[in-house]
């Protein structure tokens, strides 16, 4: 009795192994219903070569624009009348992010 209960017990854990790579190994889901627009590309992250945190905000940008495009930018380049910035997103297409 005691080797089919671990037997049971292995083969559960097996199986919800088996689950939680499966989930970690899907791609993120686009949901692109709470966009604020922003159209332009994000700049280049090879730019920003000498500063690797920089870099790589700029990759992330790159890499998932929907979500920063949903988000808003908090530094209020939004209402600035020089920035006039539609999201987060937009901070990206520009130094801005780098300042």
């Amino acid at each position: 009795m005691r080797k089919f209960r671990i037997t049971l017990l292995l083969i559960a854990m097996t199986i919800l192994f088996a689950a939680a790579n499966n989930a970690s190994a899907q791609k993120p889901v686009k949901d692109e219903s709470l966009r604020q627009g922003e159209t332009r590309a994000t700049l280049d992250p090879n730019i920003f070569s000498g500063d690797a945190m920089i870099k790589k905000a700029y990759q992330v940008a790159k890499e998932i624009p929907w979500v920063l495009d949903s988000i808003y930018c908090y530094c209020f380049c939004k209402e600035s009348p020089a920035f006039k910035h539609k999201s987060l997103l937009s901070c990206y297409v520009d130094n801005h992010a780098a300042m």
